[in-house]
């Protein structure tokens, strides 16, 4: 089965909420090497104005991963992870992610670009806070082959 095209401008339902906590933020942090001590350090972040340790730019990738497992899920959409690439990634914060967060993500899919007997299809994941405000949109561009003739 091909990718269905039929994805395009689906819309998946809100995650159950995902609370970030301090211990996720620093494990993260030592894990992408990000040494910045607003990642580790609640005073250091305090200093900065947040108020508490700042998530590096992609721990948004924990959040969006749960709209991703959706999207892998749904029966009509062709996609198999044992040909699934994720080849491109990209975030437009309106503020970063911060300890103590409640963030809850939507999925729509953006397109489904065929070529061969494979496709490209990238989703939009919209982040919010527990208010309702955008955090961040992470976009991800996976790339699905085709099936063996």
């Amino acid at each position: 089965m091909s990718v269905n095209p039929e994805l395009v401008g689906r819309v998946f339902p809100p995650t159950p909420p995902y609370l970030v906590g301090r211990e996720k933020v620093r494990e993260f942090a030592r894990a992408v090497f990000a040494t910045d001590p607003q990642h580790t350090d609640p005073a250091a972040a305090q200093a900065l104005g947040y108020p508490d340790v700042v998530a590096p730019p992609t721990f948004a990738m924990v959040v969006q991963d749960l709209t991703l497992q959706q999207l892998l899920a749904e029966p009509d959409s062709g996609i198999a992870l044992e040909r699934t690439i994720h080849a491109e990634q990209r975030f437009r914060y309106t503020r970063p992610i911060v300890a103590g967060d409640e963030l809850t993500a939507t999925l729509t899919v953006a397109t489904v670009r065929p070529f061969g007997k494979g496709a490209m299809v990238t989703s939009e994941a919209e982040v919010t806070d527990a208010a309702g405000a955008h955090v961040v949109t992470a976009i991800s561009v996976l790339l699905i082959g085709g099936e063996d003739a």
